[in-house]
């Protein structure tokens, strides 16, 4: 395994810190979700790391869970009402907003999804790859 795979733990928390999440990934990469759920939820795009397995929970009795649509689920903090996941409810797949955590700001910013739903008035200029809803639930089945 060379320096560049090495599985890295990285821990984050929520406003209050009754929430803290912890996950383990080798490769992460910031993403950008644009559509109306997401920009409805926080206000704007949902800046994400992507993890393929649940992230370890502290306070995990302080979270609620909403059942956003058919295929997913998102959790708040009860305390401060901080967006501590967003996750498919049919795969292992859970979207971690990226400033929860120290290092989020390192990560290369590498996907945007729902670019279709994008509105007009913002525009990230970072090469990633982007991806309309339809190509989306191509990919990924949801």
């Amino acid at each position: 395994m060379t320096q560049e795979q090495t599985l890295a733990t990285f821990t984050g928390k929520c406003l209050c810190g009754a929430v803290s999440l912890s996950f383990r990934h080798t490769d992460p990469h910031m993403s950008a979700c644009h559509c109306n759920f997401c920009r409805r939820w926080g206000g704007g795009p949902f800046l994400t790391v992507e993890c393929h397995q649940a992230p370890d929970i502290d306070g995990a009795e302080h979270i609620t869970v909403f059942r956003s649509s058919d295929w997913a689920e998102r959790g708040f903090c009860s305390r401060c009402g901080t967006h501590p996941f967003y996750r498919l409810v049919s795969q292992n797949f859970y979207a971690l907003p990226a400033g929860l955590f120290e290092k989020g700001g390192d990560w290369p910013f590498r996907l945007q999804v729902f670019i279709d739903q994008k509105p007009q008035n913002y525009n990230f200029d970072a090469g990633t790859k982007t991806m309309t809803g339809e190509e989306v639930f191509k990919a990924w089945g949801a």
